[in-house]
């Protein structure tokens, strides 16, 4: 062990890792959760520090040798996997980031000692808080390394999301003539396709982008520079102008400053605009997959219309039983999502004044939100999508059995008698088009207008697709 001390007093300290104090303490205070602060945060925090002690430096306000020091650590440290054990802390935590963030401080600043054949915790040398931290505070450097994680986090999430668009419009394309019954409030409606369904769902989708995209955007303005509460004290004039061009620099993120350095809630309306983005995404992957299950419900005693892959057996005690387990867990991660949502939304309206104390589990949300999302797509398209065949023989029975070619029979007879005709089918059992016949209502070319399914359904891939039902050019 080695004592390291802080304005508490002086606490034990395993003799070889990286971090010091502060962070002991928080690992004694926050024994919540076995995840730790997500590798990608600590990748931006690495980011901020180089750019601070670099922006420091030139300033004049940091000793170069012991901002070279700074720089080369948190490029070690960047030249590599991030090493969890060195950054320890659970992502749930009090202190607003803090522990995290002094977290960063003193790997950065024993791994500069150690580079220059000094002890860890000889901080007379290189300092976590008077060096690493110079003209920062946990107040501008945690959202800022947030934001950082998230916007980069997300484009992997984009990636999926088109590449799932693709693969339902592909099953558009190949189901756009495969023709099956309709349903409101799971009672018959009229013909569609097959093209038509997979349309309605990655139509949503492409909003869905489009949100998501817009939420991302308002990410990229960081308030670095602003110090404690947004005050800029203890910051120079050189710090705030040059902090965030050099960030973004190192980055390579389009990255700009803010223009009010007193923004302290760190724009966490912008934390809840993706929150709600990615909720939505959640809510439209969902209903599809409660389609998709219903679609394949049966085989037998089911609507039966498609077959999802069969990915595993689906019970322990009936053999030959599979259940459509790839759309059963996109509907879990997507009751996740809607949790976080809700989470994101209390965490950030309970921020009080000057510094909302919550922000660990917004990001925590929004960052395991991301990420089972973007799983939860890649399994639904590879694992369910691309694999979907068609039962065409019970859509064609479906079809042939309906009484929807009664809706079509409106223009020309009325409502309410079109209505009779469905209710007497349903009522013996005989056919739409046999009683209609017996009827002598319907010329030739109206009834085989009424009963040809293609007449009735147009299908095209355009902004407009749908259904459109067109009457004959004729009067009885």
């Amino acid at each position: 062990m080695r004592t390291e001390s802080d304005s508490l007093g002086q606490i034990n300290v395993p003799k070889d890792v990286y971090y010091g104090a502060h962070t002991q303490r928080a690992l004694n205070n926050f024994p919540i959760s076995k995840e730790t602060t997500h590798p990608e945060i600590i990748r931006a925090f690495l980011e901020i520090k180089q750019a601070a002690a670099q922006t420091n430096a030139t300033s004049g306000n940091l000793d170069r040798a012991v901002a070279k020091h700074i720089v080369d650590a948190t490029k070690i440290l960047l030249s590599q996997p991030i090493d969890l054990t060195m950054f320890p802390i659970s992502d749930v935590q009090g202190g607003a980031g803090t522990s995290t963030n002094m977290n960063v401080n003193e790997v950065v600043a024993n791994t500069a000692l150690e580079q220059v054949g000094r002890a860890r915790g000889e901080y007379g040398y290189v300092n976590p808080n008077d060096h690493v931290n110079m003209g920062q505070s946990t107040n501008d450097t945690y959202p800022s390394a947030g934001k950082i994680a998230l916007i980069r986090l997300l484009e992997p999430l984009f990636s999926e999301l088109t590449l799932l668009v693709d693969a339902l419009g592909n099953k558009a394309d190949e189901f756009s003539t495969t023709y099956k019954m309709g349903r409101t409030q799971l009672q018959d409606a009229v013909p569609m396709t097959l093209g038509n369904t997979f349309h309605a769902w990655l139509k949503p989708l492409r909003r869905d982008f489009k949100r998501i995209e817009a939420a991302r955007n308002e990410l990229y303005t960081l308030n670095l520079g602003g110090s404690a509460i947004g005050s800029g004290i203890n910051v120079s004039y050189h710090y705030q102008v040059h902090i965030v061009p050099n960030l973004a620099s190192i980055t390579g993120l389009p990255l700009e400053q803010a223009h009010d350095l007193f923004d302290a809630t760190s724009n966490l309306d912008s934390y809840v605009a993706l929150s709600g983005s990615l909720k939505n995404l959640a809510v439209n992957l969902s209903k599809m997959s409660n389609d998709l299950r219903l679609l394949s419900s049966g085989p037998r005693s089911g609507l039966h219309e498609i077959n999802l892959p069969s990915k595993q057996a689906g019970s322990s005690i009936m053999p030959g039983k599979v259940n459509p387990v790839i759309p059963e867990v996109v509907n879990q991660v997507a009751f996740e999502m809607i949790g976080f949502d809700t989470t994101v939304t209390a965490a950030s309206e309970a921020g009080q004044l000057e510094l909302n104390a919550f922000e660990p589990i917004i990001f925590k949300s929004l960052i395991t939100g991301i990420e089972h999302l973007q799983q939860a797509m890649n399994t639904l398209r590879i694992n369910a999508i691309d694999g979907i065949t068609v039962n065409k023989h019970r859509l064609s029975q479906d079809i042939d059995l309906s009484v929807s070619f009664a809706t079509a029979m409106a223009p020309i007879i009325g409502y309410k008698e079109a209505a009779k005709i469905a209710k007497e089918s349903l009522r013996t059992g005989k056919s739409l088009r046999e009683i209609a016949e017996k009827k002598n209502r319907f010329t030739e070319s109206e009834l085989a207008h009424i009963f040809k399914v293609e007449d009735i359904v147009i299908n095209a891939r355009t902004p407009e697709h749908g259904l459109v039902l067109h009457a004959p050019k004729t009067t009885v």
